[in-house]
């Protein structure tokens, strides 16, 4: 395969190669003379300003966005100002930088996102020069002003500028300068004759670069690599220094022998080579330096640009786009001159065994004498990563399959990763895609990042079959991501109807996972497609994704139909404060009366917030118990007695109309109630109002007022027990236990007589608690003797009732070492009452 290594050319110990991408599809007359370039890295899109040097009002400049391969993407006159620069974000967006410092973001086809401005002080000293820089923050605008300082912004995404210190002894331009990001932040390193500096946030420090060629008088360019850790300068005297962007390491120097300032310079190292290298173009010429003296020329017919990528320079002029870069090791290997490499002798073992000559066993004994089939295999499979051609790279997997024939437990992830990644790469590197990426960027870029390039193209169909043909996992939602832009792309469309869109939508995600109807509902509506969005939104199984929108179209029925189908109350209550504000009184009435469900909450939002509001609809429905409630409620807040007695009047009338009459004879008790506490207060002197029953009737025991709580405990019909319970607490607690004595003997007790045990004990008086033992039911007896510490009688209680339970209980309240004989005796009981 001596065809191969046709375009290599040595260079060092290592060989470049120029590789052709595309035969660009655009029709330039004039080349790219007079046009301002820019094309994003990783085989991005390319941006030309034709005409940008005329004055003229009459013959606007022409923007025009490309492809890597010269299809046009977009194209229209620009009406805005003096543009100094054009650049590309990480994300594909385009940047147009003006003279007056304002920066103008565009999407790849062309449609306007934003703008921004650099400040004030750029606006009134004017753009000098600018470059466009990515950092590990985002994409990044340094300004040079008219007033030679210098403005940054690390990230256009959250604009923080950044005003520069001065630079000394600075008349004019300076002859070169570049940004560097270094420990995480952006800095300038600037060329003033043979001076270098380096300006940060606080300070401008001169800096010498180790072991400059002294002929050197000034530095007239300078660049720095894709990763930003090595620089490139080259001095007037035609000398190209290469080393640490920190400076302080030289890595080699190289004379070009032109003196000539050049128009361009890139660097061209390859992750993980051990020889740096440069690119520098001048008009007509191209030169590759890297550690020895000698240097690769090229010569170039149109005018044409530098790209810098992570793996090598691409080249681009009015006819051809080119990849300029160190020949990998694994190709070098293989394919080298008689290279006895273990890649390129499994190459020939398979070209002879495809010959069916017996050479091929040759080879292949060869290869596992030295026990290097793996390496082979593995050499052949990274080299056909690093082809362009798909015949070269069929050709090195064909070998690597046949290696791994002769292997047995070779594991076959590298390979079929490396066939489906030349897939993708073959597709997208198409003519009509044109994104000439290389393995190596493509593996850095990540496949969640070329769908979405895929996508902002609108190439949907390419980006879901690559998802598909890589099995993208769908919690990675790039598949879902790619089916919502196709879809919001798609309501856009006017040449069709509403229905065959809303189909087409429909069945297209179904299966999709996590997406968005109403998102793309939004996009329908704001492209003045409401009806279409009113569809897109039955398929939205989340109600509280379809009402915003619904509110939004003035569709306020359907909004609080869905609100109430989702069942999510706090959803209705959102839809029905937004009624209220946006309808009439009668219109929001006649509304919620259609959705019951509806009036229900809005109901129970007035109880706590708007009580006119609910007595106006209690009214509008004739709706007497809920207006009797409603009196009777409002009388517990009324401080004054006779405004209670007056909106408890008004329940009863309200009940009477309603026809309930056990709800009226209660709110009539409860107004028997206030006029008996208005005569408590005038004897009394004390305010009660508010007192229910039951705090009544515990503060006239509570004072001693024992008869008149009697007196209610009648004329209420207040039960029995209720009675009791309230009497026997508020005497123990007043500790009147010569009253309690005898209120236990006035007759006999409906709760029985433990509680007077157990309410003597609380108020620790254990000899009036002994007192009402006696009375207690048999069932209660161990109860109260254990109350008041008789063992003997608990014990005797126990044994008398033959319950194995209350012996237990006993038993596991007596000491070993007190109570022997007894817990003897309670021992035997247990054990009669178990044979029992």
């Amino acid at each position: 395969m001596a065809f191969v290594t046709a375009n290599w050319n040595p260079l060092g110990e290592a060989f470049y190669r120029k590789i052709e991408l595309y035969e660009m599809g655009w029709n330039l007359k004039d080349g790219l003379r007079e046009c301002l370039v820019a094309a994003a890295p990783y085989g991005g899109p390319i941006s030309l300003l034709k005409g940008h040097n005329r004055r003229s009002p009459s013959a606007r400049p022409q923007l025009e966005i490309y492809s890597s391969s010269g299809l046009p993407l977009a194209s229209f006159p620009w009406k805005s100002g003096v543009v100094k620069q054009l650049g590309w974000t990480v994300s594909d967006d385009l940047l147009c930088v003006q003279e007056d410092g304002t920066v103008l973001v565009y999407d790849l086809l062309g449609g306007f996102k934003r703008h921004f401005s650099m400040g004030n002080e750029v606006s009134q000293s004017q753009v000098l020069e600018t470059k466009i820089f990515h950092s590990p923050y985002g994409t990044g605008v340094a300004i040079l002003t008219g007033a030679l300082r210098f403005t940054l912004a690390t990230n256009i995404d959250d604009i923080k500028l950044r005003r520069l210190p001065e630079v000394p002894g600075l008349q004019g331009a300076p002859s070169c300068w570049a940004v560097l990001t270094q420990d995480r932040q952006s800095k300038v390193l600037l060329a003033n004759g043979s001076h270098l500096f380096i300006l940060d946030n606080t300070a401008c420090t001169p800096v010498t670069p180790p072991g400059l060629s002294p002929q050197a008088s000034s530095i007239v360019h300078m660049c720095d690599s894709f990763s930003y850790k090595y620089l490139a300068l080259l001095t007037d005297s035609g000398h190209v220094w290469m080393g640490t962007s920190n400076l302080k390491e030289k890595l080699s120097e190289v004379d070009t022998k032109i003196k000539t300032p050049p128009k361009q310079m890139a660097w061209c190292r390859r992750p993980k080579s051990q020889q740096p290298s440069a690119v520098v173009m001048w008009d007509g010429l191209l030169i590759v330096v890297g550690e020895c003296k000698e240097t690769i020329q090229y010569h170039l017919d149109d005018d044409s640009i530098l790209v810098p990528e992570l793996d090598g320079v691409r080249i681009i002029s009015g006819t051809h786009h080119e990849l300029l870069q160190e020949v990998p090791g694994a190709c070098e290997e293989i394919f080298k001159i008689a290279s006895m490499a273990p890649g390129a002798l499994l190459l020939e073992a398979h070209k002879e065994y495809e010959k069916e000559s017996q050479k091929a066993d040759e080879y292949l004994r060869e290869i596992k004498e030295q026990s290097l089939l793996s390496e082979a295999v593995r050499q052949c499979v990274e080299a056909a990563g690093h082809e362009h051609e798909p015949e070269t790279q069929k050709t090195l997997l064909r070998a690597a399959s046949f290696g791994k024939c002769f292997l047995s437990n070779f594991p076959p992830e590298q390979f079929v990763s490396m066939c489906r990644d030349l897939r993708v790469l073959n597709a997208v590197r198409d003519y009509t895609v044109g994104i000439p990426l290389t393995h190596t960027q493509f593996k850095q870029m990540t496949v969640q990042v070329l769908i979405d390039r895929l996508v902002y193209r609108k190439l949907y169909p390419l980006a879901i079959e690559i998802c598909r043909y890589l099995k993208t996992p769908e919690y990675q939602g790039v598949m879902s991501r790619v089916l919502k832009h196709w879809a919001c792309y798609k309501v856009q469309q006017k040449e069709e109807s509403d229905e065959v869109i809303a189909k087409a939508v429909s069945v297209k995600l179904a299966d999709a996972a996590g997406i968005s109807y109403s998102e793309i509902a939004t996009k329908a509506y704001e492209s003045g497609r409401t009806e279409l969005a009113i569809k897109l939104l039955e398929f939205e199984p989340r109600s509280g994704e379809q009402v915003p929108l619904l509110l939004k179209i003035k569709k306020s029925p359907l909004a609080l139909s869905k609100a109430i189908e989702s069942g999510d109350t706090d959803l209705v209550y959102t839809v029905v404060m937004y009624l209220k504000n946006e309808l009439n009184r009668g219109d929001f009435f006649m509304m919620l009366r259609n959705q019951p469900v509806a009036l229900s909450l809005y109901k129970q939002f007035c109880k706590h917030q708007e009580q006119d509001t609910l007595k106006d609809l209690f009214n509008q429905d004739d709706d007497h118990e809920e207006l009797g409630n409603l009196y009777v409620k409002a009388s517990y807040k009324e401080q004054r007695l006779e405004a209670r007695i007056a909106l408890l009047q008004s329940a009863v009338d309200e009940y009477y109309k309603a026809k309930n009459e056990f709800s009226a004879k209660t709110t009539e008790d409860e107004m028997r109630l206030l006029r008996f506490q208005r005569e408590l207060e005038e004897k009394k002197g004390e305010l009660l109002v508010g007192f229910s029953l039951h705090d009544t009737m515990t503060t006239l025991l509570s004072v001693g007022l024992h008869k008149q709580a009697e007196q209610l405990y009648k004329d209420f019909r207040v039960p029995d027990k209720r009675f009791w319970w309230l009497k026997l607490k508020s005497l123990a607690e007043k500790e009147d236990w010569e009253e309690l004595e005898k209120f236990g003997k006035s007759k006999k007790s409906p709760i029985g007589y433990l509680p007077f045990v157990e309410v003597c004990i609380k108020h620790h008086n254990k000899y009036e608690a002994k007192k009402y033992v006696s009375k207690v039911t048999p069932e209660q007896k161990v109860k109260a003797h254990l109350a008041v510490g008789d063992m003997e009688g608990a014990a005797e209680a126990a044994i008398e009732r033959r319950n194995e339970s209350e012996i237990s209980t006993v038993l596991s309240r007596c000491s070993a070492t007190t109570d022997h004989l007894l817990m003897e005796r309670l021992n035997r009981a247990k054990a009669t009452a178990v044979k029992k």
